[in-house]
């Protein structure tokens, strides 16, 4: 029989639980750890005041890298976040909502801080850029608030990573977020900068790589203009920018006589041929055609702007030729390994032919071509003999097959022969006695 619990040992059983929890619970007030978590348990609504009337920042915060880091309401917006009456909680340094200029200021105050920024990895110059920049200029000197600050390229609540791809600084997001300015025709009017040129990037030959096929080595806005420090490439910088990905192509460039223009002359840059934000190769049958956009028709520029135009079409016809002929042999049943190695030789040549056209150096190019057309050529060959042989073996199986059709025949004749021959038993045996 159980005998039941006295009340003393009930109350000690008590205390000694109370105890125990108070041992386990973690201490966080008064200490970093506890200060940088303080929104993150569920009991911090008892604590934290914002959050009373804040709720929904408190989740989209939560989302965000800063909720990681320790950064609170009030280390950006000021107050008192102990306060649940909203006098107090507004009182003392209380900044509310911010304007452009507060944001930034709020901002630098972590981000130019070399000792903090250096734990995550992040530079701590992106504001001194900022001030270099057309957008920095506009804000920090002329005080015009047309001009973007952080808050307006990064989201303030929810700031996220720039390799997350729901942050506004991702890859294939830049070019959205910067036509939320760029594409207000109301806004860009007073500057004369024109609209669009999203949209024009998207159906680029870099907007395709980027996102069409998720190249992310493709430009986008920012890899031609700057982030911070953005501002539009002056006419002698562009080969230096495009070349920054292009490398092989702006050494051609500078040894022809574009990238070597002097006496006062403006350099041409990429974007006279290509374009800029509609950025596009241009098409071989239409070279000679584009170089009469600046030269003269029929005069000496154009007229080596044909040859080049010529030199590549040869090529490309030989790079088909050479293309079609390992696919016939393929079809054949022909081992290719060798065929396939010297036409990945040829595209490799071809490949220098399309980067040696910005020198312009003619006998250059005829030089490549002929290494190219000899590759082709001996592909051909192969193909050639391999179609040849099978005419051969066609031309002998025709006797075969005359062969056959003569035993064929012989044997029917034959059978025909034999039932001529034998004797009609059954009227044989309907006439006997």
């Amino acid at each position: 029989m159980i005998k039941p619990a006295s009340p003393f040992g009930f109350l000690l059983i008590l205390a000694c639980s109370f105890a125990g929890l108070s041992a386990a619970r973690p201490a966080v007030a008064g200490t970093a750890a506890g200060t940088a978590r303080i929104q993150d348990p569920a009991s911090s609504a008892q604590r934290y005041g914002c959050l009373v009337c804040h709720a929904d920042k408190r989740r989209a915060y939560q989302l965000g890298i800063h909720s990681d880091r320790g950064v609170q309401c009030h280390d950006c917006h000021g107050g008192n976040p102990t306060a649940f009456e909203t006098p107090e909680a507004h009182g003392g340094d209380f900044k509310g909502s911010l304007g452009k200029l507060e944001s930034l200021e709020v901002c630098s105050s972590c981000h130019t801080d070399p000792n903090q920024m250096r734990q995550y990895g992040l530079p701590a110059d992106q504001i001194a850029e900022l001030r270099t920049s057309r957008h920095g200029q506009l804000l920090l000197v002329e005080g015009n608030l047309d001009a973007p600050t952080c808050s307006d390229c990064h989201d303030p609540h929810t700031t996220l990573r720039p390799d997350d791809a729901r942050s506004g600084v991702y890859p294939t997001n830049i070019s959205a977020t910067c036509a939320r300015c760029h594409d207000d025709e109301s806004l860009m009017a007073p500057y004369g900068i024109p609209t669009g040129q999203v949209a024009e990037h998207r159906h680029s030959a870099h907007g395709i790589a980027l996102y069409e096929d998720q190249n992310f080595a493709a430009p986008t806005c920012i890899g031609c203009h700057g982030s911070h420090a953005a501002l539009p490439p002056n006419v002698g910088e562009i080969s230096n920018v495009c070349g920054r990905c292009h490398v092989n192509v702006r050494r051609a460039f500078d040894l022809g006589p574009h990238g070597q223009l002097e006496g006062g002359e403006a350099p041409l840059g990429c974007t006279d041929c290509h374009s800029n934000h509609d950025t596009e190769r241009v098409a071989t049958e239409r070279i000679a055609q584009t170089c009469e956009g600046c030269h003269e028709a029929g005069g000496a520029e154009t007229t080596l702007g044909a040859e080049v135009e010529q030199v590549l079409r040869r090529a490309e016809s030989e790079m088909e030729s050479a293309a079609e002929a390992v696919e016939e042999l393929v079809r054949r049943g022909h081992e290719v390994s060798d065929e396939r190695f010297r036409f990945r030789a040829a595209l490799s040549e071809f490949r220098n032919l399309e980067m040696l056209q910005h020198t312009l150096d003619l006998q250059q190019m005829m030089d490549v071509e002929r290494l190219i057309a000899s590759a082709s050529m001996d592909i051909r060959g192969k193909a050639e003999v391999s179609a040849e042989e099978k005419w051969e073996h066609k031309l002998f199986l025709i006797p075969i097959w005359f062969f056959a059709l003569g035993i064929v025949f012989l044997a029917g004749y034959r059978l025909r022969r034999l039932r001529s021959e034998t004797p009609d038993v059954e009227g044989t045996a309907g006439n006997g006695p």
